[in-house]
């Protein structure tokens, strides 16, 4: 079936409205928060219910036609990148908080719900959804899933993964199933463990069970600036080597601090190489007695300036440059890359200093801003695109620093994912059988391949074939998704 003949199909089962193919419309969708990364999609939908991203779905799988999903657009690693020949599925509208269940400590929401907001929903119970991402306040619970998103406090309370417990979930072929619950766990193997973080490439999320946590009784924050980044660095391994573990441990270099400043006038100490916001929190005699260690290690590592928050507004403040960091360097830089590895922490002086080594031999400026509590390092790669040669050049130095993530035993990744943007590095952490075995694995939920192609891997295949030559289909993918559920 044509692109053509589908969308007429889809405008009679779903409605004219929720149906678009006017080229200008379809360009609001032509990528997600990676902006280098761009394709106009063949049509959108406009999904208000399971109901209609499985038929949606269903009439792709028949018509042999990729789908792609799409939150609020925020992720950065070109994950929701549509399809030139595809349909994009937005959720957005997709918004309802479906229940918040204090008893059981979950809470039941559509994909297309703010992160931000559920926090909003829960609060007057005196509860929070832990995971905040930067992008709190527009990113999709959906997406969050997909791509397993962070934030500032997944040092204590961890990931996306860590909080969902249930799934409704629309496979490849159109069909609607239940993995999971309001359940601490079910019995069998880890199936929402491997659909969190997959990316789109296994099917979407319709509706999504997440825990819901009580707020702290205490909560203390402090900012401390170093003249030195590498001494900001060895501050945070001496923290955790000391046995506390903060809420979150966030690191702003003088980059980025400049940024900020200019964007919203944070008020950061003058002359900082670095600044470390740390928070605890917990029962009010434990963070007490480690908001106390903490001061001392700053102190000992060479802060030459400490602040603690007196109040909420205070707090609030030394956030607010945290928070608008990535957002902020468009101040200082008319386009910029946002890159996502990991590092072990203990090793946080000596990359940070590699970096720097890179931005000076090749005059390119990268401001690090990121998760140091956890070694997830979030480095800004400046450019101008209008001057010739930058934009290639500021790709080079932002493959470089992965290069560096994975030399030092870390990770392409913490919580952007792989997308179209990271997949042609995939081969550099794994061996062509990980790779392999991971494409088996997909080919059970998705044999036809439609669901998010392009993504995570980094040689295209169908099911059953290997680059260079062609075998039989593996057992997984000929038994399908009838063996799984």
């Amino acid at each position: 079936m044509s692109i053509r003949g589908l969308a007429d199909e889809l405008r009679s089962l779903l409605g004219e409205e929720r149906v678009i193919t006017d080229r200008q419309q379809l360009r609001t969708y032509e990528c997600d928060g990676l902006a280098q990364y761009k394709v106009i999609p063949a049509l959108v939908v406009l999904a208000e219910s399971t109901e209609q991203i499985a038929t949606v779905v269903r009439a792709c799988a028949e018509a042999g036609v990729p789908f792609v999903a799409r939150g609020s657009g925020t992720g950065l690693s070109g994950g929701a990148l549509p399809h030139a020949d595809g349909v994009l599925i937005v959720t957005s509208r997709m918004r309802r908080i479906l229940e918040v269940d204090v008893a059981s400590q979950r809470a039941v929401v559509e994909p297309g719900v703010i992160n931000l907001h559920l926090t909003e929903a829960a609060s007057p119970e005196g509860y929070y959804y832990a995971p905040d991402p930067s992008s709190q306040q527009v990113c999709s619970i959906g997406g969050n899933l997909a791509e397993n998103s962070g934030g500032a406090h997944c040092l204590k309370y961890g990931f996306t993964v860590n909080h969902v417990t249930g799934a409704e979930w629309v496979t490849p072929t159109g069909e609607v199933v239940e993995i999971g619950g309001k359940a601490p766990d079910s019995p069998g193997y880890d199936l929402l463990g491997v659909l969190v973080g997959s990316e789109g490439t296994l099917g979407i999320a319709t509706k999504v069970t997440v825990r819901v946590v009580r707020a702290p009784e205490a909560v203390k924050t402090l900012l401390a600036a170093f003249r030195h980044i590498e001494e900001a660095g060895a501050a945070v391994s001496s923290v955790i080597g000391a046995g506390v573990v903060p809420a979150a441990i966030e690191m702003m270099d003088a980059l980025a601090i400049e940024a900020a400043e200019a964007a919203v006038q944070c008020n950061y100490p003058a002359g900082a190489a670095a600044v470390l916001i740390v928070e605890l929190d917990g029962p009010s005699a434990e963070v007490d007695d480690q908001f106390d260690q903490v001061q001392r290690i700053c102190e000992e590592n060479n802060s030459f300036e400490i602040r603690v928050a007196d109040d909420d507004t205070e707090r609030a403040m030394f956030w607010k440059g945290r928070k608008s960091a990535f957002a902020a360097v468009g101040r200082i830089s008319p386009d910029y890359i946002v890159q996502d590895g990991v590092v072990p922490r203990t090793m946080l002086p000596e990359v940070l200093h590699r970096i720097s080594e890179l931005s000076e031999d090749s005059g390119v400026r990268v401001a690090n801003v990121f998760h140091a509590g956890d070694g997830n390092l979030h480095p800004l790669v400046l450019f101008n695109d209008a001057v010739e040669g930058q934009s290639d050049l500021a790709e080079e130095i932002s493959g470089a620093i992965l290069d560096l993530c994975i030399e030092y035993g870390g990770s392409i990744t913490g919580e952007h994912g792989v997308g179209s943007d990271k997949a042609k590095f995939m081969p550099r952490m794994f061996t062509d059988d990980d790779l392999d075995t991971m494409q088996m694995v997909r080919c059970a939920f998705d044999p036809d391949t439609i669901s998010n192609p392009g993504k995570i891997f980094p040689t295209p295949r169908l099911c059953g074939e290997r680059p260079g030559r062609r075998q039989g289909a593996h057992p997984l993918a000929e038994a399908g998704l009838a063996e799984i559920f």
